[in-house]
């Protein structure tokens, strides 16, 4: 699956993609807010290639490289994820991350309002979440940035560093993407 944006598209990740998802994925330095990072390339290909689809079934989870439209080498510059949150409530969670060379040039904030325009009109969605790190305010200004709310904060929900952190919680529903989409128009 492919979905264009302005300045990127965002494809299915494949079995081609899987060095460039593996090694993403163990950077500690791209995670520097998470409580854990995968360490083992190999357990994090496993995981990923448990998301790819399997006839018959209905996924759980899409993960999308990020790749630049202009760019002739189709070079990745992030992911950007989904998973079902509560399946009966039709609601998706949402992960992302955009390597540090490509960072503050839009390609997050599209990819994501890409994400969300697939949950939404091919899913049927009711609603889209997504949690970060309090500290982590890059993130939770990205979220905020294409239309999430703050719905929390967790209360010293995450162990990391050492310390007890708070996780900020942002949702977007179904209408109220919608309304940003027109809004935009």
């Amino acid at each position: 699956m492919e979905i264009i944006g302005q300045q990127i598209r965002i494809t299915s990740l494949t079995e081609q993609d899987m060095d460039f998802m593996s090694k993403l994925e163990c950077d500690a330095s791209l995670w520097t807010f998470e409580e854990t990072v995968e360490t083992k390339v190999e357990d994090a290909k496993e995981k990923y290639r448990s998301h790819f689809p399997v006839e018959g079934e209905t996924p759980y989870a899409y993960d999308f490289v990020i790749r630049r439209l202009n760019d002739p080498h189709e070079t990745p510059v992030g992911m950007v994820q989904m998973w079902s949150y509560v399946d009966f409530r039709k609601s998706w969670e949402i992960g992302f991350a955009v390597l540090p060379e490509y960072s503050g040039k839009g390609y997050g904030s599209e990819s994501i309002r890409l994400l969300l325009q697939f949950a939404f009109n091919e899913l049927q969605a009711h609603k889209v979440v997504g949690m970060c790190n309090a500290e982590n305010v890059r993130s939770a200004a990205l979220m905020q940035h294409v239309g999430m709310t703050r719905e929390a904060v967790f209360k010293e929900e995450l162990w990391w560093q050492g310390k007890w952190t708070d996780q900020c919680f942002f949702s977007i529903l179904d209408r109220e993407f919608k309304h940003e989409m027109d809004v935009r128009r």
